[in-house]
């Protein structure tokens, strides 16, 4: 591994501070498959997640946050994707939102906001969809704007306290973004989400009609290296859920395949756990979750790289974590639709009963493995690989 990826001592240090989220985790797999089914709100979860501290993980120490490593951050929401991929996609995003004040806000933005996500313990929604022009931002006249329109995949807005935005201007042509209450007058969170996984991460679209956002609440993206950061912290989210998920699939195909499984009449061995065909499909399984785990964990640490450099971030070395991100992301995409299929061809028939819900690992990975075509990624990687060419900044790279 090349020494740009190592964590830095300040890293290790912040690791030790990072909340144990063991009970919180058994928690959640006790009713991960029957909140699967009814899909809504996790409102009682959400609250068990905030009571370990979690929520405050990525604010800086300045503010009272523990400041941990990016490292440290995704291997939170990796471990509470394993055992429900969408509230730990709820926790990814709430260190994203924080990730979007702390790079983007003023001091006084950052102060304001940061201090109080840990005082007050707030979660914070997201309605920065880069895709989606339809919410209009009409200026006022006093450096604030009137909000009027619609977003979609909006997650973690239901039952967040605060949210990031992002706004077209007709008037200028540019997005203009900033933070609101969730519960101010005008906005309407519609509980339209429906897909086939990630059933709780209270990602439907939001409403806004005649909204005020204040000239104090926009918040002014920095022309710098630093500031486009955000895009990939998104990625890292997305990334680390698709490792979580391959992982948690592995476990669960243990546990099942171990209490569960029968030896192959033909297979001329007395327990099923001595078939070579299954220690070796096992065996696949393993390569491939960890390997993805390993490719995130590397991009992590060029993460950090990046990130501690400030203001001081160069473009080039910006670059090289977009393609780090990239390996990471196609890696984790794989493994997590790849495992999670062959978690039935381990466990067979048995394992396809609906109440134990085992498909919503591979549910949960289809719907968010399409968040971005994989083909351009690849394409970025080609193109590094055959001629050294590193990955332009867009909205996803």
């Amino acid at each position: 591994m090349n020494d740009a990826y190592r964590p830095a001592r300040s890293q290790v240090e912040a690791r030790a501070q990072v909340p144990d989220l063991t009970a919180l985790v058994d928690a959640l797999r006790a009713s991960a498959a029957a909140r699967d089914a009814a899909g809504g709100h996790a409102a009682q979860e959400k609250q068990w997640i905030a009571e370990t501290g979690v929520l405050t993980l990525t604010v800086p120490r300045e503010f009272g946050g523990t400041g941990a490593s990016w490292f440290d951050a995704y291997r939170a929401v990796r471990t509470v994707a394993a055992v429900d991929a969408a509230l730990g996609h709820l926790l990814g995003f709430q260190f994203l939102q924080v990730a979007s004040v702390d790079l983007w806000g003023s001091d006084e933005q950052r102060a304001r906001y940061l201090r109080a996500t840990v005082d007050e313990r707030w979660w914070w929604g997201n309605a920065i969809n880069p895709l989606d022009p339809r919410l209009v931002a009409s200026a006022t006249g006093d450096g604030g704007y009137r909000l009027d329109g619609v977003k979609g995949f909006c997650s973690g807005t239901r039952g967040s306290q605060m949210m990031t935005l992002s706004a077209q201007d007709p008037a200028s042509g540019k997005p203009v973004f900033g933070v609101v209450p969730t519960g101010r007058a005008g906005i309407t969170v519609n509980d339209d989400w429906d897909p086939i996984g990630q059933r709780q991460t209270d990602s439907g679209s939001v409403s806004f009609e005649a909204v005020a956002l204040a000239a104090h609440e926009v918040i002014h993206r920095p022309d710098a290296p630093r500031a486009t950061l955000r895009t990939l912290v998104a990625q890292m989210v997305l990334t680390n859920l698709f490792v979580g998920i391959a992982l948690g699939a592995l476990e669960e195909a243990r546990r099942f395949f171990t209490q569960n499984a029968r030896p192959w009449v033909n297979s001329g061995v007395d327990r099923a756990v001595d078939d070579p065909y299954m220690i070796h499909r096992f065996g696949e399984m393993r390569l491939k979750a960890i390997g993805a785990e390993a490719m995130a964990d590397r991009a992590a640490h060029a993460l950090d790289e990046a990130w501690q450099r400030g203001g001081a971030l160069a473009a080039e070395q910006r670059a090289q974590v977009a393609l780090a991100t990239s390996e990471a992301k196609v890696f984790a995409h794989r493994a997590s639709l790849d495992v999670s299929e062959a978690l039935f061809d381990a466990c067979g028939a048995r394992a396809t009963g609906a109440r134990l819900a085992l498909d919503r690992f591979w549910r949960n990975a289809r719907v968010h493995t399409l968040h971005d075509p994989l083909d351009y990624r690849v394409r970025d990687i080609g193109r590094y690989a055959l001629l050294g060419t590193l990955p332009e900044v867009s909205l996803y790279t």
